[in-house]
């Protein structure tokens, strides 16, 4: 895929708030016919600019949202390595990202509860190879997510 123009910014926009609105609705939205608009996403996606498409859930249904910051020992490539190889193991981690900055990395979790992070701290990331500090922050609110249902 060449570049992306504005047209594919706003199906990405429109995408990013609403991954069910209708073909027919997002090429109105762009300005683009149906045929062209179906093409165009469908090149987003060959690209792997749109890696797919999820449900966003409540997070009152489904939980508190942890933010951890991981620091490690050393930042070598052996230990990068052995400690994103054993967050992959642990489908509890739902994102993990290597960071600049103070910490080396940040990672999210859910839980209904502090027991629930609790044992998720004691049984999984204070186990983490490498680790040298874990700083963890529990969510109030998603304030995007509120501005997900309002715009619908």
């Amino acid at each position: 895929m060449a570049t992306i123009d504005q047209i594919d910014r706003n199906l990405l926009r429109l995408l990013r708030l609403n991954a069910r609105m209708s073909n027919a609705a997002l090429a109105a939205e762009v300005g683009l016919s149906p045929s062209a608009c179906l093409r165009r996403i469908r090149l987003l996606e060959e690209a792997g600019v749109i890696r797919g498409y999820t449900a966003l859930v409540d997070n009152d249904q489904n939980g508190i949202a942890v933010i951890i910051n991981i620091t490690l020992e050393r930042q070598t490539e052996e230990y990068l390595n052995r400690f994103e190889a054993a967050v992959r193991k642990y489908p509890e981690i739902r994102e993990c990202f290597l960071m600049t900055g103070g910490s080396d990395y940040l990672l999210r979790v859910e839980v209904a509860n502090a027991g629930e992070f609790e044992r998720i701290h004691k049984e999984i990331l204070s186990a983490l190879p490498g680790v040298l500090r874990i700083h963890s922050s529990f969510s109030i609110r998603n304030v995007l997510m509120t501005r997900s249902r309002k715009s619908r």
